[in-house]
């Protein structure tokens, strides 16, 4: 689906972005140029963000033993 119409940006773009190491919506926008026109998506490019952060496995740090 179509997130941001301006650049081209779909959900599936956004959740690449994140596994590819994207953690904030500033480095989304100058990843993909996402919500920098107009701003009518940046609400849903947030939700989308956000939801697809609680997906990424986030490595266990290691203990000393």
């Amino acid at each position: 689906m179509y997130v941001c119409m301006c650049n081209a940006v779909t959900d599936h773009d956004i959740r690449r972005e994140v596994a590819d190491g994207v953690r904030t919506f500033a480095e989304l926008q100058a990843r993909t140029g996402c919500s920098d026109c107009c701003g009518c998506c940046e609400p849903e490019a947030r939700a989308i963000l956000q939801q697809a952060l609680t997906q990424v496995p986030f490595p266990l740090p290691l203990v000393a033993a």
